[in-house]
Formats: C-alpha cells, structure tokens, sequence
C-alpha cells in the first residue's frame, strides 16, 4: 500500500478561509503555511474597504503578530515575499452576495481554481446584536453556500461550529443535527430565514420611529436575541445563529462534500507553533482573569462536572485532516473536537489548578501589593450563587445605618463589583452548568484513518488522551494567558 502525507495533499491546493482573522482562523494560515510552503495560494476574505485595506489587515491581524514569529524566523528575510506570493487578501465579508467580493478577476480566479473553502467567519460573542449575529453566523453560511457551488474545482467545505449547538443536553451528545430537530420541522428550508429577519426588520423600523439613539438600539436588538434564543431554547444569540447556520448547511449543501468542526471551548496552544500563544479573553479566561484579581470568589459549578476545553492548534490540526480525508466524498460529516469523553477535566481538578498558579503567581494591585485568593466557593445552582452575592451586600446594607460615608462607598462599590462579577456569570450559566458529554466517535475514526494512512498524521495531532491537564494549565495555559492577554489588557488600560 502506497502512503501518502496530510501535508502533501496540500500542496498546489487553492484555499479560500474566511475568518482569517479570528483566533481559529489565523492559528489556520499559519499552520498550512508553516508544514506546506508549495501550497498554492491561501485566499483570505477580510472586512475591508478596498484591497490595499484588506492587506493592511492581513499584516496588522494575522501576519504580523507574534503567532507567526516561528515562520518569521524560517523564512528570514524572504519572510514577506514568501507571504505576498502565497496569501492573497481579498476584500469582502460573508453577509454579502458572492462574499462581497467585487473585483471580477479575483472572483472568477477563485471560482476557477479553489479546491477548498473553510469557513470559520463568526461573531463569537454571547450576547451580540441579533440582525449582527444572524447576517454573519446564519445567512453569511448561505452566502458561502452559494458562492462554493461557483467553485469549479471545490472538493471540499469545511464549516467551523460550535458544540454548543446542542443546546442545554444531558448525558452523552451525539454527532448528528438531532437538537436541531424540532426547528428543523418548519415547511421550508428559508422559513427561519424570513421569519427572523422580518422580526429584525420591524423592531429596527419601530427603534428607528422612536429616534432611538445607537446605544438604546444596540442594547435592543442584543435583548431581541435573548430572547429569540430563549424561545426556541438554546441559552445565547451566539449559538442560536451557530444552530440555524448549520441547518442551512443541511438543508442547501446540494452535492457538496461538507465536513463540520464542532470544538467545544478553544483554548491556547498545545504545541504548535509555540505553546502558550492565546488571543483575547476566551470564555474560562475572562473567569480565570476575575479570579486572579480576587474580584470573583464563587460560581455557580458541579465540582465534578466536567469542564470541557480544547487547544486551539488541535482544532486546527483536526480541520485540515477532515478536509484532507473527505475531499471530494459527498456528503456531510460531523465532527466533535473536545476533551470531556476521552481525557475529562473537571471543575474540582480547575479550581485546584487556578488556586495553585494564582498562589504562587499572585496579581499585583496599583500600590504592589500581592491580591490573596482563595479557592473558588462552588455552588450547585444559579439561586444558591445569587444567595452567597447578596449575603456580603446585605451586611453591608446594615452597617450602612450605623456607620458613616465611609460605609456608603464601600456599599456602593461592593455592588457595582456584584453586578458586574453577576453579568459575567449569568453569561456563561449554561456552560458552568452544562452536564453534557460530547461523543466523538467520528473523530475517532478520523485520527484513526489519519493514523493508519499519512505518514505525517503525528504532526496533525489532535488526540485529547495526550493533555496532562496540570501541567498543561501551571504551565502552558494560564502563563501564556498572562503574557498575551491580561499584561497587554492592562497596559492598554493605563
């Protein structure tokens, strides 16, 4: 049998990524350009306002950080050749009609000659705009729906969800579309696609009426996907517009070889191309964050639920085998990219760890002095944490009857800092408090085909069973946290 290399089926491939600059997304450009340097061209659909604004871009959001230093120093000097022959910005975003690409040439040479599409463009916040949420996560995927069945040479789609596309689930989560079931039983495929935008229409047009200024419209239409996402049951706008997106995925794929990448919470890298390199505050981190600080002291978690993360060089390493393995087979797939079946974390397991760093390493106030934390106080349900945040404010509330203005700014202070470690919190509910376990068992047979067919499967390495999460958090997690996160957010601040 004649074996062949996951990076040797890249080279000569064109490749259209959209979402390039997202955290998953560069991770991505540099992976490929990193084990591939004969792939043929990587395509990149920036938000921009012309091609020269798309390049600036790629420089200051992708090629120019610090994830890339490692094919910086490679390449040396042709560094910046090596690029500008590869990646080709293009101007355009996904909630347009042919991607909002308006250059006829650069379209018709994309549709002409792209193998590959992979779609990770997203808004990834909990709490975004709804008409935001709905026109990138759901109808951007019809418009790279439309544009993929242009593509003359397109063996594969490759769509970056979220597996929180279940929902609030118990138990053991398959790899189907099953929690997508009853929304999916609507007469026509563009059923949600008109009701939602037309709800979206009329409470624009009625803030609009109002003279509504940018602030109130924007906090409307962010309770508008509250609320719609309550509806139809799931717990934020964010994986609602994830769930409708990948309905349209089933719904208008045609004939087209679909693989779906389902990561659970995307964590720093494991390994590659460095460990430790992290961008922004992702989901835990903004917890971790409150907690070094000593602003939060409890949430709301089962000690022995499982916290399920993973690094974001595996869900990239998982993304360009799905799509070498699955070129040009008909079909969709779906696969989970997570820890909580195979090598599970729990809360308990978490809160040691974040205690031991933040002991050893603690965070320093304005005047130096060392921030002293405790372990997290665990508390099975969201009552029994709303509880434990009035007590303090309660006490406070009476000392204020006895005591003097000193009392009264500690009181007020001491509530803003609830409302705001309860925003937090309130926010990630459903993921403290999920009770899911995501079965993986066609990503399991996709590290195993990759094991038993690619010489370089190694090198794509996304097996969870590898992690020592101790290690992984003392040392590789939460330090690259530090120094790529929270010390350049605080530098910002001052």
């Amino acid at each position: 049998m004649e074996f062949e290399s996951i990076s040797g089926n890249l080279k000569d491939k064109n490749i259209l990524i959209t979402g390039a600059t997202g955290f998953v997304g560069k991770v991505l450009v540099e992976k490929i350009l990193r084990v591939q340097p004969n792939v043929k061209k990587l395509y990149l659909l920036l938000r921009a306002s012309d091609t020269n604004s798309a390049g600036k871009r790629m420089h200051n959001e992708i090629t120019g950080k610090e994830l890339f230093r490692v094919l910086r120093e490679k390449w040396g000097a042709d560094f910046d050749s090596f690029i500008l022959e590869k990646v080709v910005p293009l101007s355009g975003d996904v909630i347009f009609e042919d991607l909002g690409v308006k250059v006829i040439k650069q379209k018709e040479e994309i549709c002409n000659e792209v193998h590959i599409i992979i779609n990770s463009a997203a808004t990834t916040k909990f709490d975004e705009r709804y008409d935001v949420a709905l026109e990138v996560n759901t109808f951007g995927v019809l418009n790279m729906l439309d544009f993929a069945k242009k593509c003359l040479k397109l063996e594969m789609v490759v769509h970056v969800s979220t597996a929180y596309v279940c929902g609030e689930r118990v138990g053991l989560i398959l790899e189907d579309s099953s929690s997508m079931e009853e929304m999916a039983k609507k007469p026509s495929k563009f059923y949600l696609k008109s009701q939602e935008k037309k709800i979206v229409e009329s409470k624009l047009k009625e803030l609009q009426a109002q003279n509504a200024s940018e602030e109130v419209i924007t906090n409307a239409m962010k309770d508008l996907g509250t609320t719609r996402s309550k509806l139809y049951g799931w717990p934020n706008t964010y994986v609602l517009t994830k769930v409708m997106g990948e309905m349209y995925l089933g719904h208008a794929k045609g004939n087209l070889s679909i693989a779906i990448i389902r990561p659970t919470m995307i964590t720093s890298t494991y390994k590659e191309p460095f460990s430790g390199w992290i961008e922004g505050f992702r989901t835990y981190d903004s917890l971790i964050g409150g907690y070094w600080k000593g602003k939060l002291t409890g949430i709301p978690v089962d000690p022995m639920s499982v916290v399920d993360m993973i690094p974001v060089d595996m869900v990239v390493n998982s993304i360009i085998t799905a799509m070498v393995v699955n070129a040009n087979k008909s079909g969709k797939i779906i696969y989970h990219v997570g820890t909580s079946l195979r090598n599970p974390l729990t809360f308990s397991d978490f809160n040691n760890f974040m205690f031991q760093y933040c002991t050893k390493n603690p965070w320093l106030n304005n005047d130096g002095s060392p921030v002293k934390v405790k372990k997290l106080k665990m508390l099975r349900s969201m009552d029994a944490f709303h509880l434990y945040m009035q007590i303090p404010l309660q006490a406070l509330k009476f000392m204020n009857k006895e005591f003097d203005q000193y009392f009264q700014d500690v009181y007020v202070n001491y509530n803003r800092k609830v409302k705001s470690v309860k925003r937090l919190v309130d926010l990630y509910r459903a993921y403290l408090l999920f009770k899911g376990i995501f079965y993986d068992t066609n990503t399991e047979e996709l590290r195993r085909i990759a094991s038993e067919n690619y010489t370089d499967a190694e090198n794509f390495n996304f097996d969870p069973k590898c992690i020592d999460w101790e290690d992984y958090y003392m040392h590789t997690h939460i330090p690259g946290f530090a120094q790529h996160v929270v010390i350049k957010h605080s530098r910002s601040r001052l």
